[in-house]
């Protein structure tokens, strides 16, 4: 997986830091894709990044361009439910973090292998 570049600050990210339980794998994971996809037409969208663990332990990155797209987000019908369905059988526990971001910096394997400008000198510095 390569990591979203970064973005031209300032932006806002969601910071989704959970623990999933064994339940409804299938259902967990249809939802999960719908969201991606329904998020991913929401004005402000960016992008996101998202991992999960072999234990279930998963940190999903949002970024949007400002407040009031995460606002309209958390709105939508679609998203509730699922935030819903989500606390009743798929999560064990989650925190979540919402932060601006003032700066951002990128490296790529190309920077590792001497092919590019190091880190601080990529865009968003």
């Amino acid at each position: 997986m390569t990591p979203t570049p970064p973005f031209d600050p300032p932006y806002v990210t969601v910071i989704f830091v959970n623990q999933r339980t064994d339940a409804d794998e299938a259902g967990y994971g249809h939802t999960a894709d719908a969201m991606v996809a329904l998020a991913q037409g929401q004005p402000g969208y960016l992008g996101h990044d998202s991992v999960r663990g072999a234990d279930g332990f998963g940190i999903t990155v949002s970024y949007w361009r400002d407040e009031e797209s995460i606002l309209a987000w958390k709105a939508v019908g679609a998203h509730r439910a699922a935030q819903a369905a989500g606390q009743r059988r798929w999560y064990a526990a989650y925190t979540t973090h919402v932060a601006r971001v003032e700066r951002a910096y990128a490296m790529s394997d190309a920077a590792v292998a001497g092919k590019s400008p190091a880190p601080e000198e990529c865009a968003g510095a």
